[in-house]
């Protein structure tokens, strides 16, 4: 198999037939083998009837139907562990990414390259306020992770075997996709498009959700928080030391008390406040810790037309 596409859906019904067309006019363009993985991530919508029609009209299209939703980036992975192509495109069901990129993708892989990415230079169809915290989550992302991860990318991309198979190796439970690709290393480079609104239907990434991938992006690659924690313990305790000095100060020498629970009241609150927000980062790692001991699968199939490899 030259290429697997590996395709996580999320009630994207009204895109499906769509995207199926553009992706096989591309690739057969392109004359190499190759193989649809529809992976339908627990939808409520008729995803997952119209994926098997595609797959009884077309051999090359293939399902793999989770017992519920496990998340974007866990069915991406998913898709990962059953592709059998030398080449993995990842790229999601909303044609937000134009198919057409995956030729010049596939060309500048075969230059020697195990990543290439696709980098956006604009993003039509969202809102300023969208596109000005996705702007700034990837530079927090870059200025707090370990791995540099490119900016203004999605998971759009394709991958060597090689980085794939790297991938589905990783035992953390919580996955970040596109920062594991970077981690690998190998040698990466990118194409920049213009992203397009979507065909149909409405995103599915709320900004909670945004902000919980975020999150894992942070934590799943980074000790930063960690640090900042500790860094910004030392400044309160130096700070607390110099209103102890005072308050000493005024009570021995000025032989001035002042009276009233404000100022105590204050130091506890704040003091607390910061003890709790360092509580609770570290509370978020051994969370972390907790969910890879459980090593419980990270999804479960409830169907699937792949025969099983692993």
């Amino acid at each position: 198999m030259d290429i697997s596409v590996v395709i996580p859906v999320f009630n994207e019904a009204e895109n499906l037939s769509k995207l199926s067309v553009e992706l096989n006019r591309v690739l057969q363009s392109m004359n190499k083998s190759y193989e649809l993985i529809f992976v339908n991530d627990g939808s409520k919508d008729k995803s997952l009837s119209i994926i098997k029609s595609l797959a009884v009209e077309n051999k090359a299209v293939k399902y793999v139907d989770l017992s519920k939703n496990f998340g974007h980036q866990i069915a991406v992975f998913a898709g990962l562990n059953k592709a059998s192509g030398n080449a993995i495109v990842i790229i999601d069901a909303d044609l937000q990414d134009p198919p057409k990129l995956i030729a010049d993708l596939y060309t500048k892989l075969q230059e020697g390259f195990d990543v290439v990415y696709a980098k956006r230079k604009e993003r039509k169809g969202e809102s300023w306020h969208k596109k000005l915290t996705a702007k700034y989550f990837y530079r927090a992302m870059s200025y707090l992770s370990d791995v540099e991860i490119p900016l203004d990318t999605g998971d759009f991309r394709i991958i060597s075997k090689r980085v794939k198979d790297i991938i589905i190796s990783l035992p953390e439970t919580n996955k970040f996709i596109r920062g594991q690709i970077a981690w690998t290393g190998f040698n990466q480079t990118y194409i920049e498009y213009e992203r397009q609104e979507r065909f149909a239907g409405k995103t599915n990434y709320s900004y909670a959700k945004m902000f919980h991938f975020a999150w894992d992006g942070i934590t799943s690659f980074s000790v930063t928080p960690l640090r900042l924690a500790t860094i910004l313990g030392f400044i309160v305790s130096l700070l607390a030391f110099f209103v102890i000095c005072y308050t000493l100060y005024q009570k021995y020498i000025n032989g001035n008390v002042v009276p009233g629970w404000s100022s105590i009241m204050i130091s506890i609150l704040f003091l607390g406040g910061v003890q709790l927000i360092c509580l609770g980062i570290i509370g978020e790692y051994i969370g972390r810790i907790l969910e890879n001991v459980k090593n419980r699968p990270k999804y479960i199939i409830q169907d699937t037309n792949i025969d099983d490899k692993a």
